[in-house]
């Protein structure tokens, strides 16, 4: 996997960013040498940044953002298929926070088809000594030491990620994303209000999926114990793709059903 970064001007070590993790991450998808879900995305990351009260620049328009993407990653680097993490943080030169300018940072990781499930099933757990918050800032991408503690104890104990609940000790979502439990013709989503991330791809498959009646979406309080009932399991990260999860603790699942749903999804979009 390749890694090519890129920002607004000269990097500088003092910034908030760096400091304080006073920043905002949205990711954007190239797929086939051309951006997709763009706007879906542009939106969520003015309103990541205004719940952070950033100062949005005029100029931070649509068109900038698919003019920058183009140019950068599509035209100069002729990546074809990739995930774009784009980092928006406030600098220090303000009277205030809330009127300090803005620079961002971003880097693309060329990946397979981002509407592909990658192949390898992962395995996760549920990890009790921490729990995520289920508030306003909850459900966009902002420094999160949660994360940063789940990822370790994933890696300590051989798990490619961990399931992370809320205060009230229900399912929030992975440290990387967002948990789908398909049961019957059901299927369960945690609700933002419960500490899931706002996912702009999530949203984009639910959607496909509810247009074409094909499956019964419900957004639940999802207790832990429920993911051992589930038929498949599928994780939607903005930050990674799309992946079946093929273990919790003894409980192993299967994928056949959300492989076709993907497929359906993948195919409905134009090459």
């Amino acid at each position: 996997m390749n890694n090519t970064y890129f920002t607004s001007e000269e990097l500088k070590l003092q910034n908030r960013a760096f400091l304080f993790g006073d920043a905002v991450k949205v990711s954007f998808f190239v797929r086939n040498s051309q951006l997709i879900m763009d706007e879906e995305c542009y939106f969520f990351l003015m309103a990541s940044m205004r719940k952070m009260r950033m100062n949005i620049p005029l100029k931070y328009t649509l068109e900038f953002f698919q003019n920058l993407f183009n140019e950068k990653i599509i035209r100069e680097k002729n990546v074809k298929n990739g995930i774009i993490n784009f980092l928006v943080y406030r600098n220090f030169d303000g009277m205030t926070l809330s009127k300090s300018t803005i620079s961002y940072f971003f880097e693309v990781d060329e990946t397979d088809d981002i509407l592909n499930v990658h192949p390898r099933f992962l395995e996760l757990d549920i990890i009790k000594e921490i729990n995520v918050n289920n508030n306003l800032l909850s459900n966009i991408r902002v420094h999160c030491p949660e994360n940063i503690y789940a990822g370790i104890y994933a890696q300590e104990n051989d798990l490619d990620d961990v399931i992370l609940l809320n205060p009230n000790k229900r399912i929030a979502r992975s440290t990387s994303g967002n948990l789908l439990f398909l049961e019957g013709d059901i299927i369960k989503v945690p609700k933002h209000s419960e500490g899931a991330y706002i996912s702009p791809l999530l949203e984009n498959f639910v959607t496909y999926l509810h247009k074409n009646n094909l499956a019964d979406i419900q957004e639940h309080e999802i207790i832990a114990f429920e993911s051992q009932k589930a038929e498949e399991i599928l994780m939607i990260s903005d930050e990674k793709g799309i992946f079946s999860v093929g273990k919790i603790r003894n409980k192993t699942f299967e994928n056949t059903r959300f492989l076709t749903l993907v497929q359906g999804w993948k195919n409905s979009f134009s090459n």
